[in-house]
């Protein structure tokens, strides 16, 4: 494969934060839809200021707020679910927009230290701290900090409700969610492993520093990466640490890079007939905030432009795929992928038609690929996720996946498609139109969603194909093949009715 050529080198993301270019931070990305993460600045902030910056700062999948007088079984929901999650920080002593303290409630402060013993089992891996305020009547006082790390165990309450955190709510889990969250919690916890070899030392100071200050924080790096569950119990750097903070990560994790490929033609095609273009093929390696921002750059110059009207009446050229649209695929794909999948890398295929970016790893068993908008929250790589969001480079799972739908519908274009296979999640962004609304209305629900599977195809595919691809059944599936067939959008293919090896074709 051929390096990137000079002249496609882009400053770090993360660069020394005295460059004079000023490319310090990420917002070329363009994906800044997430608050940043306000609370450590707030807990370092003077002890006159600490409770109103943490009263401002928005509830969310890594912060909740809770009053004093929360009994302790209660605080034990937030514990689980956070655990069961991402992990996250909880301060007690407010409530209402009013700054509570505890100051009058020693005896409590130490109940709520023992509530993950004594009300969540297995015990929630939490850490206890107290920091000075000003409480409402204008006194000295003490807010509770709760810090929980992921956990790579699901958790529940002693009375076997199960809980986990999803946005701004600890949303209690049937029992279907619950054992799809078991099977997810044996995968999903590489992250938090220790990379080998691996001290703080060895990592990046100077994308160290520019993380402490988007995040607030004063402390030491120790305390910032202990903070977000980037070191283990021994002190040692985690897999997660080393992969953001890396100055080249894949001397450990040769798999952990960006393989940007453009092709001539529409299809991939073999041998003399592959339509690869030759100089546009491309490794892009590095941190995880670096590889995104160098790969974003390359993409957006490979991506076909076509000439349009614009909207001021002159000829401009357009992406045939919106940038926000691939953008959110390509971040999903670099924070949700399998890592301890060796041997395998992200591939983003732009051709003349689609782009698609395939990425290691099965969705987790909360997600169903055939129904992206009603995806769950929960990630594979909890400490990566969260340290993306705080550098503004990542939504919500379910929140990125939203945003490309509505981009692409924005411009008129046919939803994203995903397809699973036995090891990787590949997406399909078609610069292809949707149907016309009245037309839509005449069909049955989902025929868009098959039609678009028939399009994203490199080859025909029989009703039971199709059936299979959107886990619908086959008759479902029979029934909108005819509908659209009726309009003259697809045709059969086979001998006879029985043909096991028919097949439908778009028509021109």
């Amino acid at each position: 494969m051929k390096a990137p050529a000079a002249s496609r080198a882009r400053p770090s993301v993360l660069a020394d934060p005295s460059d004079p270019t000023g490319r310090t931070d990420l917002k070329d990305l363009r994906v800044v839809r997430v608050t940043a993460n306000r609370v450590d600045a707030a807990l370092a902030a003077p002890i006159d200021e600490v409770g109103a910056l943490l009263l401002a700062t928005p509830e969310d999948q890594w912060f909740d707020r809770k009053s004093s007088r929360i009994a302790p079984k209660d605080l034990a929901v937030p514990l689980v679910a956070f655990a069961n999650a991402e992990g996250g920080t909880i301060v007690v002593g407010l409530h209402g927009g009013k700054v509570e303290g505890l100051r009058d409630a020693a005896k409590k402060l130490n109940d709520f230290r023992q509530a993950p013993i004594d009300f969540t089992s297995p015990p929630v891996r939490a850490r206890f701290s107290q920091i000075n305020c000003r409480n409402d009547g204008g006194h000295l006082d003490v807010l509770l900090v709760v810090r929980v790390d992921p956990s790579e165990r699901v958790h529940e309450l002693v009375n076997g409700e199960c809980y986990l955190r999803i946005g701004d709510e600890s949303q209690k889990l049937g029992f279907q969610a619950r054992q799809e969250l078991e099977f997810d919690k044996g995968q999903a916890q590489y992250d938090g492993m220790p990379a080998p070899g691996v001290a703080v030392n060895d990592l990046d100071g100077a994308q160290l520093q520019v993380y402490r200050e988007k995040t607030g924080a004063t402390r030491t790096f120790e305390r910032l990466l202990e903070a977000r569950s980037l070191l283990a119990r021994d002190g040692r750097v985690t897999n997660a640490g080393y992969l953001l903070f890396g100055a080249h990560p894949q001397d450990i994790f040769p798999q952990a890079y960006i393989r940007i490929l453009r092709f001539f033609t529409v299809e991939r095609g073999t041998g003399s007939r592959l339509g690869l273009d030759d100089s546009s093929d491309i490794r892009v390696e590095g941190s995880i905030p670096q590889s995104i921002q160098r790969a974003s750059d390359i993409i957006e110059e490979f991506v076909p432009r076509r000439r349009v009207l614009g909207d001021e009446g002159t000829f401009v050229g357009r992406a045939i795929v919106p940038r926000d649209a691939w953008l959110e695929g390509l971040v999903n794909a670099v924070i949700h992928r399998s890592y301890s999948l060796g041997g395998d890398h992200i591939r983003v295929e732009i051709y003349p038609n689609r782009i698609e970016i395939e990425s290691p790893g099965r969705f987790p068993g909360l997600a169903d690929p055939s129904r992206p908008l009603d995806i769950s929250r929960f990630a594979r790589n909890p400490r990566i996720a969260r340290v993306c969001a705080d550098l503004r480079i990542a939504q919500e799972l379910g929140e990125g996946i939203k945003r490309m739908f509505e981009e692409m519908r924005r411009v008129g274009l046919t939803d994203p498609l995903y397809k699973q296979s036995a090891g990787s999640v590949r997406l399909v962004l078609a610069a292809l139109p949707r149907l016309d609304p009245r037309l839509i209305s005449r069909l049955p629900t989902r025929s868009q969603d098959v039609l678009d599977l028939l399009r994203a195809s490199e080859t025909p595919l029989g009703t039971g194909e199709v059936a299979e691809r959107l886990i619908m059944s086959r008759p479902a599936v029979a029934s909108r093949l005819r509908a659209l067939e009726k309009e003259g959008l697809v045709r059969w293919s086979g001998k006879s009715n029985k043909d096991p090896r028919a097949v439908w074709l778009l028509r021109e």
